[in-house]
C-alpha cells in the first residue's frame, strides 16, 4: 500500500518551552519523516466531530481558558496539562489531521498524522495527561458514520483511558491497549473488559516495568492480532505513542526503535485494511528513529520482532489471558 503524512506547521500553536509535551518534542520526531515522504496539509475538526466524543460542556470549557489565557502565557488545566491562547485551534487542527489519516486509510492508503496535542487521556468530558481532545476517538467516531467496525490499538506507554472510555459500552470499536502497568492514569487492567453490547471488546495487556520488544511482539502475537483477525474492522487506528523507547526520560520500558517497526509490519500483515496512526507520547532522543521504522514499515519494510526473551511474567499473563476464554466476540 502507499503512505502519507499529515502534518504542518500549526501544531506550534500550543507549545510550552520546556514542558516534555511541547513543540520541540514534534520537530524532534519528524526529523525521522523521509524528506520523499507525501506531506498532507492538516484540516480542522469541526465542533460536529468533537461532540461525537466530548460534552459540549467540555468543548466550551476548553475554548472559553483559551480565550482567556494571557498571549505568550500557558495556563494549566491541572499540573500536566496547559493551553495557551491558541490551544483550542492546534487541537482542532489535531483531531482532524487524525481524522484525514483515518478517510486515507479508508480509501486504502497508510497514514500517520504527526500532531499535537496528544490524545488518548481525554475523556469525554474532561482533558488531562497533556490531551485536550481524543484525536483518535473523535476520528474513529466519525468513521462509524460510515462503516461498521473500527478497532484501536493503543501502544503508548501509558493507558489510554479516554479511548477505552468512549467506546466502553460499544460492541463496533474493538479497543487494545498494552501498557505499563500501575501507573497513571491508573486504568487499563485485564478486568476491564467494556460493559452492556461493549463486553469482550476492550482489552487490556498491562505489563512490567522493564518490558521489552520480545513481551510486545508476544502480546500482539497471541493476543491483539487473533482480536483483530477475529473482529474484522474496516480500519485500523494505532495510538502510536512511542514513550517506550529505552531512552524515554519519562517511561521505564526497554523498547528500541525497530521494535515500533516491527509492531507496525505485524498489523499491517494482520490483514487487509490500511492503518491509520496518530502520534501520541515520545519524548526520548532515540523517537525520529522510531518514526523513521515506523513509516519504514508503512512502506513495506519488515524488520525482525522482538528480539530476546519475553519476561516470564508476560508470558504467563498471555498464557492465563488465552486460558481465560476471553477471545472476542465475533
Amino acid at each position: 500500500m502507499p503512505y502519507s503524512v499529515v502534518t504542518g506547521d500549526v501544531f506550534s500553536a500550543h507549545d510550552s518551552p520546556g514542558h516534555p509535551e511541547s513543540q520541540a518534542r514534534l520537530d524532534a520526531a519528524l526529523a525521522g519523516v523521509p524528506a520523499d515522504a507525501r506531506r498532507i496539509a492538516p484540516e480542522r475538526a469541526t465542533l460536529e466531530d468533537l461532540s461525537r466524543v466530548h460534552t459540549r460542556r467540555h468543548i466550551e470549557a476548553i475554548r472559553s481558558l483559551c480565550g482567556e489565557c494571557p498571549p505568550g502565557r500557558a495556563c494549566y488545566l491541572d499540573p500536566d496539562t496547559y493551553v495557551t491562547r491558541q490551544s483550542f485551534d492546534a487541537a482542532l487542527y489535531a483531531a482532524g489531521a487524525a481524522r484525514q489519516a483515518v478517510e486515507r486509510a479508508l480509501d486504502g492508503e497508510h497514514c500517520f498524522a504527526l500532531v499535537r496535542p496528544p490524545g488518548h487521556h481525554a475523556a469525554p468530558d474532561r482533558a488531562m495527561g497533556f490531551c485536550l481532545f481524543n484525536n483518535a476517538a473523535v476520528a474513529t467516531a466519525r468513521a462509524l458514520g460510515e462503516v461498521d467496525r473500527v478497532a484501536i490499538v493503543d501502544w503508548d506507554l501509558h493507558h489510554g483511558n479516554g479511548t477505552q472510555a468512549a467506546f466502553y459500552t460499544s460492541d463496533r470499536v474493538l479497543y487494545c491497549s498494552v501498557h505499563l502497568a500501575g501507573i497513571f492514569p491508573g486504568t487499563g487492567w485485564p478486568e476491564e473488559r467494556g460493559a452492556g453490547p461493549g463486553v469482550g471488546y476492550t482489552v487490556n495487556a498491562p505489563l512490567a516495568a522493564g518490558s521489552a520488544g520480545a513481551d510486545y511482539a508476544l502480546v500482539f502475537g497471541e493476543i491483539f492480532i487473533p482480536a483483530l483477525r477475529r473482529f474484522k474492522p474496516d480500519v485500523v487506528v494505532v495510538s502510536a505513542g512511542q514513550d517506550t523507547l529505552s531512552d524515554d526520560p519519562l517511561g521505564s520500558m526497554q523498547l528500541r526503535p525497530g521494535d515500533f517497526g516491527a509492531l507496525t509490519g505485524m498489523l499491517a500483515d494482520a490483514g487487509p485494511v490500511a492503518l491509520a496512526l496518530v502520534l501520541e507520547g515520545g519524548y526520548g532522543r532515540s523517537h525520529a528513529k522510531a518514526v523513521g521504522a515506523i513509516v519504514a514499515a508503512l512502506d513495506g519494510v519488515r524488520p525482525l520482532s522482538g528480539s530476546g526473551e519475553a519476561k516470564t511474567s508476560t508470558r504467563q499473563f498471555v498464557e492465563a489471558y488465552a486460558g481465560g476464554g476471553r477471545a472476542v466476540p465475533q
